[in-house]
């Protein structure tokens, strides 16, 4: 689990090699106390092992969403969902699924992605009783 910890950690905070997005290049939004780090990346980029402890399906269509919640530089427990839109304004639900570290938390889950497109996430993150929201495009590429 460590390596899966590692790993998400650094997709998390690096820049994503499935695509990328130039106005938030540091995938994070600061709500008050709360950094929500967020990126996302294509499934065949995890190794099976990790794509396997983490409940993931490795495949070229399929994308990974990747969210951590920190609260003063610590981990903190939340409620994630959100949706992701196609140019049609197709919209599929994001069914996140917490990956608990002893030292992290995280909260993934996986989309469909069938061709070269620009994609719209609003995600919703809840702690306690605030939601606070978030919002970016990214340009999504299925995987070799």
């Amino acid at each position: 689990m460590k390596r899966l910890a590692l790993f998400l950690i650094t997709a998390c905070l690096s820049a994503g090699a499935m695509a990328a997005d130039v106005i938030k290049s540091d995938r994070k939004e600061v709500f008050g106390d709360i950094t929500v780090h967020y990126n996302t990346f294509n499934s065949t980029f995890l190794t099976p092992d990790i794509a396997d402890a983490a409940g993931l399906i490795r495949d070229k269509t399929q994308g990974v969403i990747n969210v951590s919640v920190l609260k003063d530089g610590k981990p903190l427990k939340a409620e994630v969902s959100g949706t992701v839109k196609d140019l049609t304004s197709s919209s599929v639900t994001l069914n996140f699924k917490e990956v608990a570290e002893p030292n992290a938390t995280y909260y993934i889950a996986q989309y469909p992605v069938k061709q070269q497109e620009t994609r719209t996430f609003n995600i919703q993150v809840k702690t306690g009783d605030k939601i606070n929201t978030l919002n970016f495009n990214q340009e999504l590429f299925p995987g070799e």
